[in-house]
């Protein structure tokens, strides 16, 4: 009888059911360091601004086109669709944010392509999702910029946002991995308001800053002052002795776009770029 050919074997960076195994966690945690890396280099990114705030804040002509189809129903269509129309007032209310990201966006991104020539500097970065993420890449698109989206995988499945620069969407599984991409390349942080995810991301990277774990000076814009306030009493912290007083000097509150782009650009020229003599 002939002797049964053996399977070849497979590789073990060929072997899928490995690779996907807890075995290999580490091998995953170090691909979404390495790969990412990898094109970053590819494309000369050196250092991003990252917009941070709610995946659901949409844009005031959206939600106004919502609002006028509700106008053209009857009286009593209208009496039967006013939860409706009250949480459309609502976010009639907050959609000027993600109006605002797309012009801090745009400006930010105008303004670092007119630095040096050949140099990208100071890319906009982004969760990758909707809301006033879709904002921050759109902004950065309608000047004709790159802009980075470091999705992550989630149950409820965040889609990308169709701004992004193709090249530049990342499709992340592990939480922490997405976070050292935010804060490593950042050189400046805007946060809009947000829900959980965003006040975890504005006091994650506050703490990194105050205990000097990120050792890079880091201008973080924190917009929408009234929001903020409601959500969050700072005052309390620093009354509390749970703060310093001094640690609310790392925050800059804003509500315009044209004041936030003016300090930006201004601390980040200071902090970066060497005075000729």
């Amino acid at each position: 009888m002939e002797k049964a050919m053996q399977k070849k074997p497979v590789k073990a960076y060929k072997n899928l059911s490995f690779l996907n195994s807890p075995d290999a966690r580490l091998i995953r945690m170090l691909a979404e360091y390495q790969e990412p890396l990898s094109r970053f280099r590819r494309f000369g990114i050196a250092d991003t601004i990252v917009f941070f705030g709610s995946a659901r804040t949409r844009s005031s002509d959206l939600v106004r086109k919502d609002l006028n189809k509700l106008k053209k129903l009857s009286v009593q269509e209208r009496r039967k669709k006013q939860g409706t129309l009250e949480k459309l007032k609502g976010e009639l209310e907050m959609s000027r944010y993600y109006d605002d990201a797309v012009v801090l966006a745009r400006k930010l991104t105008e303004w670092s392509r007119n630095l040096v020539k050949g140099q990208r500097r100071f890319i906009i970065s982004t969760g990758g999702g909707g809301g006033i993420m879709e904002a921050a890449n759109r902004g950065a698109k309608e000047a004709r910029g790159l802009s980075v989206g470091l999705n992550i995988s989630l149950p409820f499945e965040q889609e990308p946002n169709p701004y992004i620069t193709p090249d530049l969407i990342f499709d992340f599984h592990y939480f922490f991995m997405r976070k050292f991409w935010f804060v490593y390349l950042a050189k400046g942080l805007i946060v809009f308001p947000g829900g959980f995810g965003t006040c975890d991301e504005l006091f994650e990277v506050l703490t990194l800053i105050q205990t000097r774990k990120t050792r890079k000076p880091m201008p973080v814009v924190v917009y929408g002052t009234d929001y903020w306030n409601e959500i969050i009493n700072f005052d309390a912290l620093v009354k509390r002795g749970t703060i310093d007083a001094k640690d609310l000097k790392l925050i800059h509150f804003s509500d315009d776009p044209n004041e936030a782009f003016t300090y930006l650009s201004k601390e980040l020229s200071k902090l970066h770029f060497r005075k000729k003599k």
